[in-house]
């Protein structure tokens, strides 16, 4: 069996497991895409339900770009502490408003090369922003996406670049926004790191790491 078809057998699992409908896991304002790219780069080593706690008090307090780009540092890192690396989330948030203002005249580009030459957006953020905001077909490399693509021997590299290259050549292409969603419900259902649940899991008779244990 092809890795293509590797792939497209494990797609066809998930489909049926966890369905096909899309959904953020993060929340915020659909019509200001801005707050998902917060959002997004609080999310840095932190839960999507602690952002989602300290996002619904943020973006009361700041309703803009302008309120953010013109924050206090100090308030603003006090506001977002509990999200973790405060510090330089605080900082290039702040430089990310600014730079969306100036640049963009406060709108999100979709543009991947403009995405991240934007202070505190990464491929991963940026993917988010195309997936979700504008539809573009992204693969989003989480540690999810990165841990179970390589238990189920969808690619054995550890650089999530080259993760995602290597799951764009081998995924359906309709599949590459579903595919993070999906892989994040699996990850917090069954595949849970450190104490995954094989015996129930669905995908565990084409699972590489499985056949391995059960060697």
């Amino acid at each position: 069996m092809t890795k293509k078809q590797h792939a497209e057998q494990i797609c066809n699992i998930l489909n049926k497991e966890y369905g096909t409908d899309l959904r953020c896991y993060l929340e915020y304002d659909h019509e200001k895409p801005w707050q998902l790219l917060i959002a997004t780069i609080l999310s840095a080593q932190c839960t999507d339900e602690r952002v989602n706690m300290v996002t619904a008090d943020l973006f009361k307090k700041y309703k803009t770009l302008q309120d953010i780009a013109g924050a206090d540092l100090k308030e603003f890192e006090k506001d977002i502490y509990s999200t973790g690396f405060y510090h330089n989330k605080a900082k290039n948030i702040i430089a990310c408003a600014g730079a969306l203002i100036e640049r963009y005249n406060g709108e999100v580009p979709s543009d991947i090369d403009e995405l991240v030459s934007l202070p505190g957006v990464g491929r991963k953020t940026a993917n988010v922003i195309r997936g979700n905001i504008y539809g573009i077909s992204s693969i989003v490399v989480d540690t999810h996406v990165k841990r179970i693509s390589r238990l189920l021997g969808l690619t054995e590299e550890t650089d999530p670049i080259k993760i995602e290259l290597k799951l764009m050549e081998i995924l359906p292409k309709e599949q590459w926004i579903l595919y993070n969603f999906q892989v994040i419900a699996h990850g917090r259902k069954i595949c849970i790191a450190g104490r995954p649940k094989c015996s129930s899991c669905v995908l565990n008779s084409i699972c590489k790491s499985y056949k391995e244990k059960k060697q």
